[in-house]
């Protein structure tokens, strides 16, 4: 019987989550009208980056060496997750007299600057990320995406580190 801490469990129920908080994501965005800052976004294009990863990873069921470059494609995935939405949640923190001033919207900034100028400015933060519109059990949004993150980033770990200690 195979456990979820197992590799390809593990891959399935990762895509699976991802493809459900991007599912929920998308819900929020167009039945609730609630749109997603840029800090949001790339949280977003992060799930995607995992769950793809993920998916791929379950569908090829990779031994040796090719495991360990899914597991750690997703940890540096979880990793990057981690740092956008610890950035989100400290914008969020922040007294209402330090908040960034409310910048351009994503799609303008993507059609007038450079590519690394717009990383700049969304990493950077702005008014509409320190916003919280949601809360589940206390948490915002980016809160429960750090839980995510670091669940995956974890969990990934263990599983490549039983799967290792298994070989042996």
């Amino acid at each position: 019987m195979n456990s979820l801490l197992t590799p390809r469990p593990w891959y399935f129920f990762v895509a699976l989550a991802c493809a459900g908080m991007l599912c929920y994501a998308l819900y929020i965005q167009h039945f609730d009208f609630i749109d997603p800052c840029p800090l949001c976004v790339i949280q977003r294009i992060v799930y995607m980056w995992i769950g793809g990863v993920a998916l791929l990873a379950f569908v090829l069921n990779p031994g040796g060496p090719w495991r360990w470059v899914f597991g750690t494609l997703i940890t540096l995935g979880g990793l990057a997750g981690l740092g956008v939405a610890g950035r989100h949640l400290w914008l969020q923190s922040l007294p209402p007299d330090q908040v960034p001033d409310c910048g351009m919207g994503l799609n303008y900034m993507l059609e007038t600057m450079p590519f690394t100028q717009v990383l700049s400015e969304v990493f950077y933060g702005s008014g509409e990320c320190a916003d919280v519109y949601w809360t589940f059990l206390g948490l915002s949004m980016p809160g429960w995406t750090f839980l995510w993150y670091l669940a995956f980033t974890l969990g990934t770990i263990t599983v490549l580190w039983k799967a290792k200690a298994a070989r042996s």
